[in-house]
């Protein structure tokens, strides 16, 4: 019997680099890597308080050196054993066991029988006593109760924005000690250890029995790609108006445009109604003239940035691609109906807001905007005619053409396909360089020297001439530009500018990647898809973790790369069910 993905996670999640969380929930537990201590730290970014939609990335950590003291006094030493639902720190008063009662709620185990101090610091406003535990009072409020246990010591010292408590319990059988943070007034209270750990195991194990198999070689992987994919989930709250997905709760907290989309596509292997939230919480948040903000998170959007410079700020259209995807394999009628006019809305602000000379290439007016915020494409100056956005443009305006057609409106369909197949033309015609055998942006009507994967984007659309698509071919296999031991690099090998661990510089992405994997498979390149395919899961199965991005020539994720990160979890799990999908046709073809 196959080990199941639940089991396959022990000891896989290293929490001195990545936090244990829970579906929902914007607490997050780290170990220090130099000591036997905790920290919690909370996703969200609270601008009412912390002004900057970037200060949440310096914010200290709301508990912080939380340690296990022993009845003496004496901090308690421990290693620790993860996995999804539970963590034990092993000391020599016995085992210490931490599970998630709620997505608010931390539960700790204690060894029956015992005297055990928790000690820790928290930032502080106010705390008082309760008749069963206390409560600390700052961004959110800290609530903490026992069950099945006495607490004989609850103290506080240095009553200040910076807070020292210590607790000793003696615990009884199946003793709790549960820290409630939040802003409510928690009227529930403490459960049994035993209840709150059966309880994360049935969601966990809920959450990993509807993932679809996949080849032995990739399990690994996929049962920590499927873990990253519930553990940043955040449920609703403020402009976050259905449970989605936040790229990393370790550095990135909010819903970036184009992050959802790909989220999406993996989720509708297990949940089309969760794939579908993952598109209705960047609608929902629209602004009037139709543009979608860059960034959504609880208290508020981000369309505008002021740096490099300042400007409004949205990310590449590929909602409709990502709704057609789910309407695959989970057809729903209704859910296009609810987008398609928002998507046509989006569509058009990107034609009456995006093309200053009016010759109907679209351009990026912001780098970010193009989501390839560091690319070299952009140190020539701005705005840019690209030929990525053009690309997304023309795939979105044919999955409109498909949305218009499922909904009975002909006319709009064939009005859509007209435009996508428009749009090609254009890029032929103001983008398409013959000598350098590839599609180039423009920055006031002069070719941008650098040779990146988007130069030969144009292929997705699958409308281009034969000999222009030979050609873009060639560039792509081409081992001294893409086509090496790591694909794709984000800039080519042999170009000045490539860097081979800076961000969009040289770095493999896997969303780029995965963009060209459908690409291929588009013009009837299947072995060319799967070896690209091939070498993209090859290259996230053997390192640590889920990162950002990987060094094109090592192959390791640089110090930079983001842990826990989604989309390449949600590339890696469509992909390897394609990989699964294509086995099992060859056996069947094989007999």
């Amino acid at each position: 019997m196959n080990t199941s993905l639940l089991e396959l996670l022990q000891n896989q999640i290293d929490i001195t680099r990545v936090p244990f969380s829970e579906r929902g929930s914007r607490l997050l537990v780290y170990q220090h890597p130099d000591r036997a201590s905790l920290f919690i730290k909370l996703a969200e970014r609270l601008i009412r308080i912390e002004p900057g939609i970037e200060s949440y990335l310096h914010r200290l950590p709301f508990i912080d050196d939380l340690c296990f003291v022993h009845e003496q006094g004496e901090p308690l030493k421990f290693t620790t054993t993860t996995s999804p639902n539970l963590l034990t720190f092993h000391t020599r008063a016995g085992d210490i066991q931490l599970a998630f009662q709620d997505e608010t709620t931390l539960a700790f185990g204690l060894p029956a029988h015992t005297k055990i101090g928790v000690r820790f610091r928290v930032r502080t406003t106010h705390w008082r006593k309760t008749d069963s535990g206390g409560e600390l009072n700052h961004v959110h409020n800290l609530r903490y109760r026992v069950k099945n246990g006495e607490l004989i010591q609850n103290e506080i010292h240095n009553n200040g924005p910076d807070t020292s408590m210590e607790l000793t319990i003696h615990a009884n059988e199946d003793c709790a000690l549960a820290l409630h943070i939040a802003d409510d007034d928690w009227t529930d209270s403490a459960k049994p250890f035993s209840a709150v750990s059966e309880s994360a195991k049935r969601r966990w194990d809920s959450w990993f029995a509807s993932a679809p198999e996949v080849p032995e070689a990739y399990r690994s992987k996929y049962a920590y790609a499927w873990w990253v994919m519930a553990n940043n989930l955040i449920s609703p709250s403020g402009f976050v108006t259905h449970e989605a997905m936040v790229p990393t709760k370790a550095f990135y907290v909010g819903m970036w445009l184009w992050d959802s989309a790909l989220h999406a596509i993996a989720y509708r292997h297990i949940d089309p109604e969760l794939a579908r939230n993952q598109i209705r919480v960047i609608l929902a948040n629209q602004l009037p003239d139709g543009m979608l903000p860059d960034t959504i998170f609880d208290e508020g959007i981000v369309a505008e940035i002021g740096h490099p410079f300042h400007g409004r700020v949205t990310k590449p259209p590929i909602l409709a691609w990502a709704a057609m995807k789910i309407h695959e394999v989970a057809p729903d009628i209704n859910f296009l109906k609810e987008i398609y006019e928002p998507l046509k809305r989006c569509n058009e602000w990107w034609f009456e807001h995006n093309d200053d000379d009016h010759d109907g290439v679209i351009q990026y007016t912001h780098p970010y905007s193009s989501g390839l915020d560091d690319s070299p494409l952009w140190d020539h100056g701005m705005p840019v005619e690209s030929p990525d956005i053009n690309t997304y443009l023309a795939m979105q305006m044919e999955c409109l053409a498909e949305i218009a057609n499922i909904l009975g409106r002909q006319d709009e369909a064939l009005e859509w396909r007209k435009r996508s197949e428009s749009q090609v033309k254009r890029m032929i015609e103001h983008l398409w360089d013959e000598e350098a055998g590839m599609f180039l942006a423009l920055h006031n009507e002069s070719p941008i020297p650098v040779v990146t994967p988007f130069n030969l984007l144009p292929i997705w659309t699958g409308k281009l001439p034969q000999n222009i698509t030979r050609q873009l071919l060639a560039h792509l296999t081409n081992p001294d530009e893409f086509w090496g031991r790591y694909a794709l690099p984000t800039v080519a090998y042999n170009d000045l500018a490539y860097d081979s661990a800076k961000m969009w510089r040289g770095p493999v992405w896997a969303n780029v990647n995965y963009f060209f994997v459908e690409a291929l498979q588009r013009i009837g390149e299947h072995e060319l898809a799967s070896e690209l395919r091939e070498k993209t899961l090859n290259l996230i199965t053997v390192q640590a973790g889920m990162r950002e991005y990987y060094d094109s020539q090592t192959g390791k994720p640089p110090a930079t790369a983001a842990p826990i990160f989604g989309w390449s979890a949600a590339t890696f799990i469509d992909l390897a069910i394609q990989a699964n999908e294509t086995k099992k046709e060859q056996i069947k073809k094989d007999g």
